[in-house]
């Protein structure tokens, strides 16, 4: 079982920039994807960022350019890296974590940490 606790949310003005930690109990976490969704209300989930455990990432088109992922196994941590952040940006980010087994493909959320870009 692997359990996700998310930090770093808060209030921003327009073009500021926020970091986004994630950090994952257990061991194994070098062998996780890891990815950063979002959710506005009333829409569907996102895809914002992804990194697999060999460090391939990947961006929603709508951040790349502004976004970065990056991940620390040392510390069973991934970072989500905005800047130039827009209203449109404002919501709530949830890490994710997956595991791929002969057993299976396993999910784990966070509980969610909350954006808001305002001036």
């Amino acid at each position: 079982q692997v359990q996700l606790v998310e930090s770093g949310g808060g209030l921003v003005q327009p073009g500021g920039s926020l970091r986004l930690s994630c950090v994952a109990s257990g061991s194994g976490f070098s062998r996780y994807a890891m990815g950063w969704y979002r959710r506005a209300p009333g829409k569907q989930r996102e895809l914002v960022a992804v990194i697999t455990s060999g460090g391939v990432t990947n961006y929603a088109d709508s951040v790349k350019g502004r976004f970065t992922i990056s991940r620390d196994n040392a510390k069973n941590t991934v970072y989500l890296q905005m800047n130039s952040l827009k209203p449109e940006d404002a919501t709530v980010y949830y890490c994710h974590a997956n595991l791929r087994r002969d057993s299976g493909s396993y999910d784990y959320w966070g509980q969610g940490t909350q954006v808001t870009v305002s001036s």
